[in-house]
């Protein structure tokens, strides 16, 4: 049985592909597009899941959707008559609905000469966050909570799941969101773009939260894990808030009232300097958003008592609250998937589908490499074409047909304190680079936020960068760690182990980990083993391998971004690529370095 899920209409678009219950691809839209978030119908992550399966739009036998216009009409009906919105509101939304009722002919345009003869299915939005978080996970039992801005008329929705069921027990509905409460808060603090709350995330260690009591008028914590937003504060409940993705990105009008900037003062113009009230309100913006999520957990945690959470939906994605759900409550494990935005939602719309029509659970997803991957003969055609001009611009080509040397060789520039791109396998499904599509370097650097943010990703310089560490040394350098293989925790580093790795080590002594096991990423867990035998230090720094844009997907957009920044050596599967300026550093015989045209027919090994 195949099965299609779908993000579409809206930020993030995706499509995932599942063969008998188990995941063949699955990639966000904006990968395939250039264009970050990108919204809309996804044609063209659809056509990649189909390739990968190597079947046509024919062959599928299901199409999920994950959001249900349908549900909550009572209480939509409702909220209208006690708020009476602008009509242009209720005109925008009844434009939407209808929108995202036409799947069947949005797949007709988009594959022209193919017939699709299988049944669409409407999941309700949280439903599929439910099932991206539980079906995935390696949990046979959990509770489950789902908590984003809204979808489907509610923002919050938690229950448990056993086996192949998922029970919902509460919901929050809309105008209620502690997830647009974040994104307002981000507005407010002058980060316009869709997504940007985790910069408001990472801002938050460099403050104090002295606006806490201010701001805790914005929300009301109620009986059973409930709460409320003070509407007085925000706009969304009344007015028309534009949406639109015109081009694909997606535009969010601004959330928030004039009555918070009467409750914190003048909001912060996107180009205007940092100081230390900004610092301060993030700090408060985090911290009760992690009140919030505290009061939510204790009443799933009093109704179930299952040491298991899985949880989904944008708030997910929320690491440094993550990080602190052991701490300060009685769950004892967590699970949060790769994709547990929106994009997530076209797998959970697919499993909750699978699960319906009476399908087995899926093997625990333990990696997140369902993007697309590209055989070696794929990047020797580029670098052939490519040699003369990399010459010309004064870089050197390698071939390896030994994996350990390779790793050996990057092990050794990573050390050095050069910034290599690394690009092998299959792309990562999710916003993390995970070691497929991963710019690399050495976590004892203490000026290496400085020299990335010159060299290569020229953003805010307050924004922390990550580690990946083996999974079997984790636990010696990070407090209370379990397995984080999608890097969706924010945990203490330990004190003794801070000096060691300041590159990696917040202003709060914090680290946001991804445990890399053996069975996962073989090659990346070779390389940062390699660098361990030379180093001492398990761990190597990865930040995403783009520069203001979705990460790189294809050999020739790696090959595009080492070239227009100022990355030292680029990784592409078993080829080295590398200023000349490094020549001697990695003491390779001359022979396996060549600024010519020749690309050896000995090359072997995949990426």
């Amino acid at each position: 049985m195949i099965i299609l899920g779908l993000n579409a209409y809206h930020a993030d678009a995706a499509a995932c592909l599942l063969r008998d219950g188990k995941i063949v691809a699955a990639a966000e839209e904006e990968r395939f597009r250039r264009i970050k978030h990108w919204a809309g119908f996804p044609s063209q992550a659809i056509a990649y899941c189909l390739q990968e399966a190597g079947i046509g739009l024919g062959d599928v036998d299901h199409v999920a959707l994950n959001s249900d216009p349908k549900v909550h009409r009572l209480e939509r009906l409702a909220h209208m008559m006690r708020h009476r919105p602008d009509p242009a509101l209720v005109l925008d939304r009844l434009r939407n609905r209808r929108k995202r009722l036409s799947v069947s002919d949005e797949l007709v345009a988009a594959f022209p000469g193919q017939l699709f003869k299988g049944t669409v299915h409407r999941i309700e939005h949280h439903l599929a966050h439910l099932a991206s978080a539980f079906f995935a996970s390696p949990f046979q039992e959990a509770a489950i909570l789902s908590l984003d801005g809204f979808g489907d008329f509610s923002s919050t929705a938690w229950g448990s799941g056993q086996g192949k069921n998922i029970a919902v027990e509460r919901r929050v509905l809309f105008p209620h969101s502690i997830g647009l409460f974040y994104q307002a808060l981000t507005q407010y603090l002058g980060f316009p773009h869709y997504g940007d709350e985790y910069k408001v995330m990472g801002l938050a260690s460099y403050g104090r939260p002295l606006f806490l009591d201010r701001l805790r008028r914005v929300i009301r914590l109620e009986a059973a894990g409930g709460f409320s937003l003070d509407l007085g504060y925000l706009r969304h409940h009344r007015e028309r808030i534009a949406f639109d993705w015109q081009g694909g990105a997606p535009v969010f009008a601004p959330l928030y009232s004039d009555g918070l900037e009467d409750l914190l003062g003048p909001a912060r113009a996107p180009n205007e300097a940092l100081t230390e009230r900004h610092r301060d309100i993030a700090s408060s913006a985090q911290a009760l958003y992690e009140e919030v999520l505290d009061h939510i957990l204790q009443a799933v945690w009093d109704n179930y008592r299952l040491p298991n959470l899985a949880m989904a939906g944008g708030c997910a994605l929320n690491s440094v609250a993550n990080g602190k759900i052991r701490r300060t409550t009685a769950f004892r494990h967590l699970y949060v998937q790769p994709a547990a935005g929106d994009a997530g939602g076209a797998l959970g719309s697919a499993l909750a589908v699978w699960h319906k029509l009476g399908g087995d659970r899926m093997p625990p997803m333990d990696h997140a490499y369902w993007g697309p991957g590209f055989a070696s003969a794929d990047i020797d055609r580029l670098v052939m074409a490519e040699a003369a001009n990399l010459a010309a611009m004064g870089c050197e080509i390698g071939h390896f047909d030994d994996d350990a040397e390779l790793c050996r060789e990057t092990a050794s520039a990573i050390a050095a304190g050069h910034v290599v791109g690394w690009f092998d396998g299959r792309l990562e499904w999710g916003p993390r680079a995970l070691g497929s599509r991963s710019i690399l370097c050495d976590p004892r650097r203490a000026d290496i936020k400085e020299l990335l943010n010159h060299k290569i990703k020229r953003r805010e310089s307050f924004r922390p960068f990550a580690p990946s560490i083996l999974a079997e040394h984790a636990a010696a350098w990070f407090e209370g760690i379990d397995d984080v293989p999608f890097m969706t925790e924010v945990l203490p580093v330990r004190p003794d182990k801070r000096a060691l790795v300041p590159a990696i080590t917040h202003v709060d002594g914090t680290g946001r980990p991804q445990t890399v096991q053996q069975k996962a990423n073989p090659a990346y867990h070779a390389l940062i083993s390699a660098f361990f035998v030379r180093t001492g230090i398990p761990m190597v720094l990865n930040t995403s391998f783009n520069e203001n844009e979705p990460i790189v997907c294809t050999p020739r957009e790696a090959l595009d971004c080492f070239l227009r920044t100022r990355m030292d050596i680029l990784v592409l599967g078993h080829v080295m690529i590398r200023r000349r300026q490094d020549t001697g550093l990695l003491g390779l015989p001359d022979s396996r370095y060549a600024a010519d045209n020749h690309v050896s027919d000995s090359h072997v090994g995949g990426s």
